[in-house]
C-alpha cells in the first residue's frame, strides 16, 4: 500500500504494511488536515481513533510513519523530538507502526506549522 503526502513546499510517498491502523487509514483517504510540528516530527489529525495496537512503540527510526492513538494522528519523525535521547525519534507515547517513507524523510523540514496537509493514495 502506497500513499502520497504533500504540502505546500513538497511531496512524498510512503509504504505502508499490512496492519489494522493501515488498512483504516487507506479506506478513508482522502484526508486533508493541518500540520503540526514537534521538534524534528510532523503530526496531523487525520479523523481516525484506532486501537493501540501490541507491538505499539516510542521510539522509531526517522522515517517511520506512525499513528498516534491520542492525537488520532499520523506521526511522521524525520529526526529528534523534544524528548529524544541522542538523534533517534522518540514519539510522545507509544504509537501504532504503519509502514516507511519513501527517500529522505527530510523533506519533512519543510513542513510548516499551519500548513495544509493532504494524504491520498499514490
Amino acid at each position: 500500500m502506497k500513499i502520497r503526502i504533500s504540502w505546500p513546499a513538497g511531496q512524498l510517498t510512503a509504504t505502508l504494511d499490512d496492519t489494522p491502523t493501515a488498512a483504516a487509514l487507506m479506506a478513508a483517504l482522502p484526508v486533508d488536515a493541518t500540520a503540526h510540528t514537534w521538534g524534528e516530527e510532523v503530526y496531523f489529525d487525520t479523523g481516525l481513533s484506532p486501537a493501540l495496537e501490541p507491538d505499539a512503540r516510542q521510539g522509531v527510526e526517522a522515517g517511520t510513519v506512525a499513528f498516534w492513538p491520542p492525537g488520532n494522528a499520523l506521526a511522521l519523525p524525520y529526526g529528534p523530538t523534544p524528548i529524544s535521547e541522542g538523534d533517534e525519534p522518540r514519539l510522545a507515547s507509544p504509537c501504532n507502526v504503519l509502514g516507511r517513507i519513501d527517500g529522505d524523510p527530510r523533506a519533512l523540514a519543510t513542513v510548516r506549522s499551519g500548513d495544509p496537509i493532504r494524504v491520498q493514495q499514490a
